[in-house]
């Protein structure tokens, strides 16, 4: 079983990356990106035999307290078997 996390940047701040990916965009004639977010990908490889219930609560909790800084990111996941 996989699971796949994005962390993003909260809405609410800056992305000093994203501006500067989307102003070297439009400067290479990619005038159809409207914005550009930066955010992080992890995929874990989960024990094998673990079951969805307790494969969501390991990846929430490693999300909230491993991967993403809740004062200004927010995370989201999927698991695959």
């Amino acid at each position: 079983m996989k699971a796949y996390v994005t962390v993003m940047l909260k809405t609410t701040v800056l992305d000093p990356q994203g501006k500067t990916i989307h102003g070297a965009l439009k400067k290479m004639g990619y005038q159809g990106v409207a914005d550009v977010r930066q955010g992080k990908f992890f995929e874990l490889t989960l024990n094998p035999g673990m079951d969805k219930a307790a494969a969501k609560a390991e990846v929430e909790r490693i999300a909230k307290d491993i991967l993403t800084n809740s004062v200004i990111e927010e995370f989201s996941y999927r698991i695959e078997e």
